[in-house]
């Protein structure tokens, strides 16, 4: 009778979830460096991150326009002056957070699904809200909703 190679027996289940949450500590160590670089670097200056092709070509705003400027302005506590410049910002940020606490657990556990999953029905919904929200702000009477 041979002895197994230690390599073959299964990690004790404490490192075994640590090596499942790799996926949510990257996810966190990407938000929290770009969180980092929009707290200390200011949006709102002309040309601080470069521009938005789509506005540069068309003279329109795209839904993302003012997105940096939202979560520059939501990192440092001001809620109104993040949602004038993209409103769907702040809850992005709130749909994402709740998503990544409660994939940590499920991952911990060994479930091996994706953070976010959404499926048809929200994915229309989500892309015909977008599509009505960058009409509005593109037209005279959405103009509060483009970012400023």
């Amino acid at each position: 009778m041979t002895a197994r190679p230690a390599t073959d027996e299964p990690a004790p289940p404490r490192r075994a979830g640590l090596r499942r949450c790799a996926g949510p500590a990257a996810v966190a160590a990407v938000a929290a460096s770009g969180a980092a670089l929009l707290f200390v670097r200011d949006p709102h200056r002309p040309g601080a991150y470069g521009l938005c092709p789509f506005h540069a070509l068309t003279g329109l705003w795209c839904p993302g326009c003012g997105g940096m400027r939202a979560a520059h302005d939501l990192l440092h506590g001001d809620l109104s002056a993040s949602l004038s410049s993209n409103v769907f910002v702040a809850p992005l940020v709130v749909v994402l957070a709740v998503a990544w606490v409660r994939w940590v657990p499920r991952r911990w556990r060994g479930g091996n699904e994706r953070m976010i999953v959404v499926g048809p029905v929200s994915t229309a919904l989500v892309l015909g809200a977008l599509a009505a929200f960058t009409v509005l702000r593109n037209t005279p009477w959405g103009s509060g909703l483009a970012p400023g």
